[in-house]
């Protein structure tokens, strides 16, 4: 159940398309809050909460110093994501095996018909 609520919470973050081009900005590295707002047509308030919603998820870690706060991406959340993205590509892949092996039976008891 545990694991189930950071999955939620790690998908949830990455559900917009803004904090998803945050993280790409973060993939070359650590930026500040202003450098990373730049892009965006929105008000600095606005931004933070998107900020915020990244390091709640833990896909995201900042460091404050002085006035400036620094962000950087933090690898070890995007595993819950790709450990559930995994195991859902197993259980379909089975499936459509299991599909395709009944798919091939219901023609070979066609043809022998």
């Amino acid at each position: 159940m545990v694991q189930s609520a950071v999955a939620d919470d790690v998908f949830y973050a990455l559900s917009n398309s803004t904090r998803r081009k945050v993280l790409k900005q973060l993939s070359v590295g650590p930026a500040t809050v202003s450098e990373l707002a730049a892009p965006f047509d929105m008000k600095l308030p606005s931004f933070v909460q998107h900020l915020s919603v990244l390091e709640q998820s833990r896909l995201v870690k900042s460091k404050k110093r002085g006035r400036v706060r620094t962000y950087e991406i933090a690898p070890e959340r995007f595993r819950v994501a790709e450990d559930w993205l995994s195991e859902q590509r197993q259980l379909w892949e089975a499936r459509l095996d299991r599909f395709d092996k009944y798919v091939k039976q219901l023609k070979e008891t066609e043809s022998k018909s």
